[in-house]
């Protein structure tokens, strides 16, 4: 199975008065064109979560209907993908998908972190740009350490 996992597109400001709490934080409009461009890119080459697990945050759920859009995958907020994110949470809801392909929508620097640690040792630092989207492939249960890093794509690489 994969497990893709995605940081929130491009968003307007941190600290920006026009918003009571940074949860409100929505995605700026070229953000919004240059990341549906991005996951137009990755399905034609294979993108194709069957469910995404986001962030409430709005952001990051204006992310996840971006790639639910153009994949027909359902999304579901998740508390566990809010900033400081629950790896076990997220384990526990990726294994109750009973091996289908995931994709998580989070914020740095967890979706580095968790990438890092689901590759790694313990050890691994992983960059994690805006709108970057990982696949991870597992060949049994989705755990630290145990998956194998597919691919790590960003707007930049592909030219978007």
């Amino acid at each position: 199975m994969f497990l893709f996992i995605a940081r929130h597109a491009w968003a307007g400001n941190f600290g920006d008065p026009g918003w009571s709490h940074d949860s409100e934080r929505p995605l700026i409009a070229e953000g919004i064109e240059r990341y549906a461009r991005l996951v137009a890119v990755l399905t034609a080459r294979g993108f194709a979560p069957a469910v995404i697990a986001t962030s409430p945050y709005v952001r990051c759920r204006q992310t996840a209907d971006i790639i639910a859009e153009q994949t027909g995958a359902p999304v579901e907020e998740l508390e566990g993908l809010a900033p400081s994110a629950e790896m076990g949470e997220l384990l526990d809801w990726t294994s109750q998908q009973r091996g289908k392909d995931v994709c998580w929508v989070g914020h740095n620097p967890d979706m580095g972190q968790l990438t890092a640690a689901l590759v790694g040792n313990g050890h691994s630092a992983i960059r994690f740009s805006k709108g970057a989207i990982t696949a991870i492939r597992f060949d049994d249960e989705v755990a630290p350490g145990a998956g194998e890093l597919y691919w790590l794509a960003t707007a930049k690489l592909l030219g978007i």
